[in-house]
């Protein structure tokens, strides 16, 4: 039986630190990122018990202690916070409403992010590579004015990022 939580208001920063700030509730939003989709109970204790085991084979007590904490503890947490959906009948999550706000703190999760950097990134690249170029004579790029250029990539670099704070 699915069990949906009706919050709808998006979640404060705060929230989203303390949602994060446990290893096990941080595992199961990286692993559901990775599948992309619905996934087993089973299959995250599997892997949470997996990590925090010093041992090969895991010992099952771990797994039990762990799958426990889960629906005890950390499911119904982040059901309540509408970052997974939790079917507890059929023992799967999948991503919920705010699943996104929260996955955007992961590691490796910030796909506009990381693109405006290496927009960024690519601008600095092309200004200093002309800069360069001017400084070496080379006709026709030698007539660049090289205070205008650098003036014209920080404003872009500028205007990108002012886009990104307030969009």
């Amino acid at each position: 039986m699915s069990v949906q939580t009706n919050r709808t208001e998006p979640l404060e920063e705060s929230e989203v630190f303390h949602i994060l700030g446990n290893d096990r509730r941080r595992a199961i939003v990286q692993q559901l990122a990775d599948e992309g989709g619905q996934i087993d109970v089973s299959d995250v204790a599997s892997e949470i018990a997996a990590t925090e085991s010093e041992t090969t084979p895991v010992p099952n007590n771990l797994y039990k202690s762990v799958y426990v904490s889960l629906q005890q503890t950390h499911l119904p947490q982040l059901q309540e916070d509408a970052v997974i959906e939790y079917d507890s009948d059929a023992k799967t999550i999948q991503p919920g409403r705010h699943f996104d706000d929260v996955l955007t703190y992961v590691d490796g999760h910030s796909d506009s992010h990381s693109r405006i950097l290496q927009f960024h990134l690519g601008l600095c690249v092309l200004g200093l590579a002309v800069i360069a170029l001017v400084g070496l004579g080379i006709p026709v790029i030698s007539n660049i004015n090289v205070v205008l250029w650098s003036v014209l990539v920080y404003l872009a670099v500028a205007a990108s990022s002012l886009y990104r704070l307030l969009g």
